[in-house]
């Protein structure tokens, strides 16, 4: 089956692009690439005899293959003509479906400002503005200062150490 789909890919391939690369993948099928249109087509076994699944997707930015965007599966022993009319129906669907199409709800939706204009709600742009919190005035550059708690840390330390040397020192006056 494999050598009837590389045939199969080779002609197709050739009806279809000039610039192509044939190879196998790994389920057993052929994939056609198409650098220069960004696309691939793929050609893989089926249950039936003398069937493959056809599937179309686009090529990636950097050469990966993106996930199929159509397939169908064919009959084989019908020609190369009938065959290339199926690949280009596919990889025109390939194609509708990359190029975004305006939706219906984007169209017959007015814009927000108009909308609001409608229900007679003035346009953000032409409401007035809110009035802010007032700025908080700049505080003026202060001085640093030792708190109070700080001056009791320091004085005791200060009479520990003094204990300390009187202690020590003090009693017998050396």
């Amino acid at each position: 089956m494999y050598t009837e789909l590389r045939e199969t890919a080779a002609e197709l391939a050739g009806v279809l692009w000039r610039e192509h690369t044939v190879y196998r993948e790994r389920g057993g099928g052929v994939v056609i690439r198409g650098e220069h249109v960004g696309r691939w087509i793929s050609l893989a076994p089926t249950g039936g005899r003398n069937q493959a699944r056809l599937r179309a997707g686009r090529l990636l930015d950097g050469g990966t293959t993106a996930p199929a965007r159509s397939e169908i599966v064919v009959d084989l022993s019908a020609g190369t003509a009938e065959l290339a009319a199926v690949c280009r129906r596919l990889l025109a669907d390939v194609a509708a479906a990359d190029s975004p199409a305006p939706s219906r709800a984007r169209t017959e939706r007015p814009a927000r400002s108009e909308r609001l204009r409608r229900a007679g709600r003035p346009a953000r742009s032409e409401r007035p503005r809110r009035a802010g919190r007032p700025a908080k005035p700049a505080r003026p550059a202060r001085r640093r200062h030792t708190s109070l708690g700080s001056w009791v840390v320091v004085l005791c330390v200060v009479g520990i150490v003094g204990l300390w040397v009187y202690s020590r020192f003090g009693m017998y006056g050396y």
